[in-house]
């Protein structure tokens, strides 16, 4: 029922130049969606925009990536544009954009020329690491929530396309434009999606301001790098708050089972 209603929504949508609407006959999951839609798009356009279905934009969102594809169309070391970035909380002392190591798939852009470079195989992405380049793949050891979905997805516990490209763009020592202020806020931390709990430490109000301003420099910003792993080793906050997400969490899976 809800997969017809969303069909019937989508044939209502304006707005745009046109909508072509791709239906299927079974149930594909995420990342074989997003993985075959992303392969045809950029295989027939050279390069792609892509949203979710729990994403709110800016107004100036879709400028920043048409603008930013421009810019770096033919920078082969710029690999992604992410319109997401975290609630930093010295984002005012940052340049208005820069590079970081790091992929995000909260609204996103790249080109043919990076795609061609996603490797699903992930015995073979596996293989090319050693312990250093984990630490840098898990930003020198903050985040290691990263190396964790890349051994679940391996033992098969998850089925994420995100961690795969994320490891595909840091073993060629690609790089991703941010802005500093978001320009996207991810509405689908309410438990009802297939990937997601109730979160609020990713909270963002997108940016109403249009982004002026590209790097020059192909490289990692420091200072951008420097507030990334401040809110990485802060993020889950106190034993206080993480008990009670815990407890929240608990409780509304536990609520869902006895619903069904």
């Amino acid at each position: 029922e809800k997969v017809e209603q969303t069909r019937t929504l989508i044939q209502e949508i304006n707005g745009f130049k046109s909508v072509k609407i791709i239906k299927r006959s079974n149930h594909m999951g995420l990342a074989a969606s997003i993985i075959e839609g992303v392969t045809q798009l950029v295989n027939e356009y050279g390069k792609i925009i892509v949203f979710e279905d729990d994403l709110l934009s800016s107004p100036y969102t879709l400028t920043y990536f048409n603008e930013a594809l421009g810019a770096y169309e033919n920078e082969p070391a710029v690999m992604q544009i992410a319109a997401y970035m975290f609630p930093l909380k010295n984002d005012k002392q940052l340049p208005e954009t820069f590079f970081l190591r790091s992929i995000n798939s909260w609204g996103w852009a790249t080109w043919k020329r990076a795609w061609n470079s996603f490797e699903p195989d992930i015995h073979h992405l596996y293989q090319q690491f050693n312990e250093e380049k984990i630490h840098q793949f898990t930003v020198e050891g903050t985040m290691m929530n990263y190396w964790k979905q890349f051994q679940d997805f391996k033992e098969g516990k998850n089925n994420s396309w995100a961690i795969r490209w994320h490891a595909s763009v840091f073993l060629k020592q690609g790089l991703v434009l941010y802005p500093a202020k978001s320009l996207i806020e991810n509405i689908g931390h309410d438990g009802s999606g297939v990937h997601s709990i109730i979160e609020d430490t990713y909270k963002v109000h997108p940016s109403r301001k249009p982004i002026s301003s590209f790097p020059k420099v192909i490289k990692e910003d420091a200072a951008a790098l420097a507030e990334v792993k401040r809110f990485y080793k802060h993020r889950k906050g106190s034993w206080l708050k993480r008990g009670k997400k815990f407890v929240v969490n608990k409780w509304f899976h536990l609520k869902s089972k006895l619903r069904k």
